[in-house]
C-alpha cells in the first residue's frame, strides 16, 4: 500500500485559484499528477500565471473565468472544462469573499452576497460535477471552510454563517454520496498569511500559540491529505496553529 497521493489521469477544478490558498491547492494537485482548471472571477492575469506554473510541471491546465455564485455560469464552466480537459474528478470549493463588517454596519446586500459566493457556490459547483463522479463511482470534494464556522472570527456574522453552512453542506453531501464512491470533506484554516489576513484581519500572529501565521502551502497539504484518504468523509480538518481544539 502506497501512502503517496497519485492523481494521474484525474481532472481537478479549484475555484478561486488565481492566488493565495486556491493557487497553492491548484499547484499541489498538479504536482500529484492532476490536470487542473483554475477558476477565477476577476484576476485573469494571475490565473493565467498559475496555469503557466502548472504547465511547467508537465500537467494540462486552463484558466476559466466564472462567477461561481451564478448557476448558468457554473454549468457553462463545467461543460468547458469537460471539453478541454475531461470531466471533473476532483472539486475544491475555495472561492470566497470576506467583507469585514460589524453587526450594525452589515447590509442585507452584503449578507446575501457573502452567502452566495461562500456557500451557494459550493452547492452549485458540487451539483454540477456529481453526474460524472457518480457514473465513475469515484470523486473527491473538498470545501475550504474557516475557523469562523465555530468561533467569533474577525470578519463578521455573515462570514460565520457562510462557513458554518459550508461545513453543514459537507456533512450532508458526505452522508448521501458515500455509497457512490465520493468523499466530501472540509479543511478549516485560521489566520493563514493571505491577502485577506494581511489586509487587516490580523496585524500580527501574537495570539497564535505557534507564534506565526499558517501558509497557503500548509492548507494545500491538508487538502491533498483528505483527497488521498479514501476512508475519510464528512470530516473537517482544522489548521489553526493551536488556537482551538474543537
Amino acid at each position: 500500500m502506497t501512502l503517496q497521493t497519485d492523481l494521474s489521469h484525474r481532472v481537478a477544478l479549484v475555484t478561486g485559484a488565481s492566488r493565495g490558498i486556491g493557487r497553492a491547492v491548484a499547484l499541489a494537485l498538479a504536482e500529484a499528477g492532476a490536470d487542473v482548471a483554475v477558476n477565477y472571477r476577476e484576476r485573469a492575469a494571475e490565473a493565467l500565471a498559475v496555469v503557466t506554473e502548472i504547465q511547467a510541471l508537465g500537467r494540462r491546465a486552463i484558466a476559466v473565468g466564472c462567477d461561481v455564485s451564478d448557476s448558468a455560469a457554473v454549468t457553462d464552466m463545467v461543460a468547458r472544462i469537460a471539453a478541454e480537459l475531461g470531466a471533473i474528478d476532483l472539486l475544491v470549493n475555495n472561492a470566497g469573499i470576506a467583507i469585514i463588517r460589524g453587526i450594525d454596519d452589515l447590509t442585507e446586500t452584503e449578507f446575501d452576497t457573502t452567502i452566495a459566493v461562500n456557500l451557494k457556490s459550493a452547492f452549485l459547483c458540487t451539483q454540477a460535477v456529481l453526474p460524472h463522479m457518480r457514473a465513475r463511482r469515484w470523486g473527491r470534494i473538498v470545501n475550504v471552510s474557516s475557523g469562523a464556522a465555530r468561533g467569533a472570527g474577525g470578519v463578521g456574522l455573515h462570514y460565520n454563517a457562510s462557513k458554518a453552512g459550508m461545513e453543514g453542506l459537507t456533512r450532508g453531501y458526505a452522508a448521501r454520496l458515500v455509497k457512490d464512491g465520493i468523499t466530501v470533506n472540509a479543511v478549516s484554516p485560521s489566520l493563514i498569511e493571505t491577502d485577506m489576513v494581511k489586509s487587516g484581519l490580523a496585524s500580527s500572529p501574537a495570539r497564535i500559540p505557534m507564534g506565526r501565521f499558517g501558509t497557503s502551502e500548509e492548507v494545500a497539504q491538508a487538502v491533498l491529505m483528505v483527497i488521498g484518504n479514501a476512508y475519510m468523509t464528512g470530516q473537517t480538518v482544522q489548521l489553526n496553529g493551536g488556537m482551538s481544539f474543537i
